[in-house]
């Protein structure tokens, strides 16, 4: 569970055809589910004016697998901006049970990359959206 920092939170459906023949999520789903954070985060946050044009693409993502998932699991997607730099920022990602964030089923972590090399992240606006401290914002990157 993200304790140290604030975090945006997102409830996820798991649908039937996220399953494998073990009755599991299949792998390659966790991503998916990060990416529909990702959409809902920037959504929030343009729905608030904070973030218009704002273009990046996806350059790394990881995932731990540390619990199964099945199609009876209510989840909850916790989504944290992690480094930001001068042309890239990261996301931290944990997929929690509804109802006990402490039932962890998978971390993850991304690395954005600004889609123009010549853009540079809206870093205070993304501190200000998920309330981070502005001196933990990378000098390079």
């Amino acid at each position: 569970m993200m304790h140290e920092k604030k975090f945006f939170t997102t409830n996820l459906d798991v649908r039937f055809r996220d399953l494998d023949a073990m009755g599991h999520v299949n792998n390659a789903v966790f991503f998916t589910y990060f990416e529909q954070g990702r959409l809902d985060f920037f959504n929030s946050a343009v729905s608030a004016g904070a973030f218009p044009g704002f273009e990046f693409i996806l350059a790394h993502i990881s995932c731990d697998y540390l619990k199964p998932v099945t199609i009876d699991d209510r989840l909850t997607l916790q989504i944290r901006v992690g480094k930001i730099g001068r042309k890239s920022f990261n996301f931290s990602y944990a997929i929690v049970d509804r109802t006990d964030a402490n039932c962890i089923y998978a971390t993850g972590e991304s690395v954005n990359m600004m889609k123009s090399l010549k853009a540079e992240p809206p870093s205070t606006l993304i501190l200000a959206f998920v309330g981070l401290d502005t001196e933990q914002m990378a000098d390079n990157s």
